[in-house]
């Protein structure tokens, strides 16, 4: 592990990811060896209860692995990165995809962003200017009422509440590490009214979305428009949920970051 003060780690959440997952480590460690700022980064796999190669091979790669024994969906994985981070002392942490996505090459953009506006979250998003990825019909219109109402919620323009590419640091860290929602699409939908209401700063910038690099998605089209309509429902109610997160509570958040 890194012995820098300002520590960052890569938290990549992987269900039976075995074809894409070694070209994805491959991507990042070349990146990181080309940039001095990522020269000290880290990379953690989640494999989140993958039946089939993903934790070996990630270890073949000299990577630290978590292996979970069942399968918790991405909130339940990357709440086990969290607290992994928090355990260890790192300082940052970057949410990247097995799939190959998410361009490594970003991770510089969503870091520099967290200075700039000293942001406890920072949301990599499509619809934002970069890249040419879309999405049409109900699945584009769910997508624009979570962007408008998270925008709200926020207090910062958002275009894309549903990325899994995002930065979190500083309050954030205590704060996922017990916190963070494992529902589908918590992790990104329910996880943004969690940080708005504990108080953190969110800010995006615009990515670049690409295709997967291997294997089959865990949801096809259809299936994914269902979710993210089912989103918009789950969105409602965490919005009429009563705030987990009282004043002790965030003050503790803030003390576990100064540690």
């Amino acid at each position: 592990m890194s012995s820098s003060v300002d520590r960052a780690l890569i938290v990549i959440p992987a269900w039976n990811e075995e074809a894409a997952l070694p070209g994805v480590l491959a991507e990042v460690r070349a990146v990181c060896a080309s940039r001095p700022e990522l020269a000290s980064t880290d990379v953690l796999v989640v494999s989140d209860g993958s039946r089939d190669r993903t934790a070996e091979l990630a270890r073949a790669a000299g990577v630290a692995v978590l292996d979970l024994p069942i399968n918790l969906g991405v909130g339940g994985a990357m709440r086990a990165g969290f607290k992994y981070a928090v355990r260890a002392g790192y300082t940052q942490v970057v949410q990247l995809d097995a799939d190959g996505q998410h361009d490594p090459r970003a991770i510089t953009d969503l870091m520099a962003a967290a200075r700039e506006h000293d942001a406890d979250l920072v949301i990599g998003a499509r619809f934002a200017g970069a890249g040419t990825y879309e999405a049409r019909g109900p699945r584009r219109a769910a997508m624009r009422v979570l962007a408008g109402v998270l925008s709200r919620v926020t207090r910062t323009r958002l275009t894309d509440a549903t990325s899994g590419f995002k930065l979190a640091r500083g309050r954030a860290l205590p704060l996922f590490a017990t916190e963070y929602p494992a529902e589908y699409l918590g992790d990104t939908v329910e996880a943004l009214v969690l940080a708005a209401r504990a108080g953190l700063t969110v800010r995006q910038v615009p990515v670049e979305m690409r295709e997967r690099q291997g294997g089959q998605p865990s949801h096809g089209p259809l299936k994914a428009t269902v979710f993210l309509l089912r989103a918009v429902l789950a969105l409602v109610v965490a919005l009429s949920r009563p705030s987990q997160v009282s004043t002790a509570d965030r003050g503790e958040v803030a003390t576990g970051a100064a540690r």
